[in-house]
């Protein structure tokens, strides 16, 4: 100063103190003062204490300090620390989470497990269901389709069992188709019902155009299912009147009608347990003996491999194949020339690699002949000298094994010395 004077810098700097002193007091101020709205002319505020000193803010208050909202306590007075909800509430039992930490599943009291299989799709469906019936033609045991089945969750699309069983043995053999037949009757009114059957069969009709690309007999075929179901009950008895005049597809006509010839014969309902024939193992030994030596009286014949190896599976008896390797070999004795021999021998050759014939097989129906050439010799006195040759050619070409043919019986000749050793043989 001079004399007493602010200098003009002393009295700026003065100014900006006293400026910068009056903007603190103003925050502060306002700070605890711009929430109280609710503040009475007297200082008091709306529940609080009457004895506190007026316009003195208490720090354990619950009013917002940010100068935000209504100056409401925050979360209506339940939101201190230490705090389980606002005053008088009352929290009812709440169920347990299973997703919860502290979950204890023994704590529950008694627990019961179900276990759920979802439902089948109908896209996946076919490839659950084919190894099911590929099985089941190879043990035939329906109950243990019907386990499997159960095990299946096929729900809304349990029909299409039917179809893909029926499809499957149409591909097959006579015996598979056998094997279907009695399946769906012991599935009947168990796992299917004959409306679920109806179905199946309806939509197979439709698809015959597809089947027939693989199976051009379908229509017949299917014919026979459809009288046979209806012989077992598996079908409704009117299942054919329904279609009387609805059908434009020729090919479901002609399964129809091959379904009507059938229930409509003599012998009625009952001759359909036989409509597929009786397969494999199940035809008397008689009827097969005949039928192999036919088969190979049409070779000598024709002289057809193929066909004669085409009518040998046809006969799906291959645990009994022994039997046309002994009928062969009896056939080759009681011939005459060598013409009989190569052409038997060609045919057991080709059996062989092809693998219709086995190993086993093979040398069971030789031994056979081994074991009953003396009585063989009774009839043909020639069969040793045949035989020996015929053995040693399948030899040559691969058609038995060394050990087979060491095993063929050899006639030793008798050589008498001279008259003059009076007939004695010698060793």
């Amino acid at each position: 100063t001079v004399n007493g004077n602010w200098t003009p810098q002393e009295k700026a700097l003065h100014e900006a103190r006293l400026k910068a002193k009056a903007k603190r007091r103003l925050r502060r101020s306002s700070s605890r003062n711009s929430t109280s709205e609710s503040v009475s002319e007297s200082g008091e505020t709306p529940g609080g204490d009457p004895h506190a000193v007026k316009g003195k803010v208490h720090n354990n208050d619950r009013k917002s300090r940010t100068g935000k909202g209504r100056g409401l306590p925050k979360k209506g007075g339940a939101g201190g620390k230490g705090v389980w909800g606002a005053p008088g509430m009352v929290y009812e039992a709440e169920e347990p989470d299973v997703r919860d930490p502290n979950y204890d599943e023994a704590a529950q009291g008694d627990t019961v497990y179900e276990t759920v299989v979802p439902e089948v799709e109908e896209k996946e469906l076919e490839k659950m269901v084919n190894p099911i019936v590929l099985e089941y033609f190879e043990h035939g045991d329906t109950k243990e389709v019907e386990v499997l089945l159960k095990e299946l969750n096929l729900g809304q699309h349990k029909y299409e069992f039917t179809s893909v069983a029926v499809s499957l043995s149409l591909e097959g053999k006579a015996s598979h188709r056998e094997l279907t037949s009695r399946l769906l009757s012991d599935l009947s009114g168990k796992m299917l019902t004959q409306g679920e059957m109806a179905h199946a069969f309806d939509k197979m009709l439709k698809e015959l155009p597809d089947l027939i690309l693989d199976t051009p007999e379908a229509p017949q075929m299917l014919g026979q299912f459809i009288a046979r179901g209806i012989a077992d009950h598996v079908l409704p008895m009117n299942f054919l009147d329904s279609y009387k005049g609805k059908v434009d597809c020729e090919h479901a006509r002609v399964t129809l009608d091959r379904a009507a010839v059938l229930l409509s014969m003599k012998k009625g309902m009952i001759g359909l347990d036989n409509v597929w024939g009786v397969g494999g193992g199940l035809r008397p030994v008689k009827h097969l003996v005949k039928k192999m030596n036919l088969l190979l009286k049409e070779y000598l014949i024709s002289g057809d491999v193929s066909e004669a190896e085409h009518c040998l599976r046809d006969l799906e008896v291959p645990h009994f194949h022994h039997e046309l390797v002994y009928e062969a070999i009896v056939m080759v004795l009681e011939s005459n020339g060598d013409t009989a021999s190569h052409m038997m021998m060609k045919l057991l050759q080709s059996f062989w690699k092809t693998g219709l014939i086995t190993v086993d097989q093979m040398n069971r129906g030789f031994q056979r002949v081994y074991d009953e050439l003396h009585e063989i010799c009774l009839d043909v006195p020639h069969a040793h000298p045949i035989m020996e040759a015929f053995v040693d050619l399948c030899y040559q070409e691969s058609v038995i094994t060394k050990q087979l043919r060491d095993a063929c019986p050899f006639r030793g000749r008798k050589r008498f010395v001279s008259e003059g050793d009076g007939g004695l043989i010698k060793n």
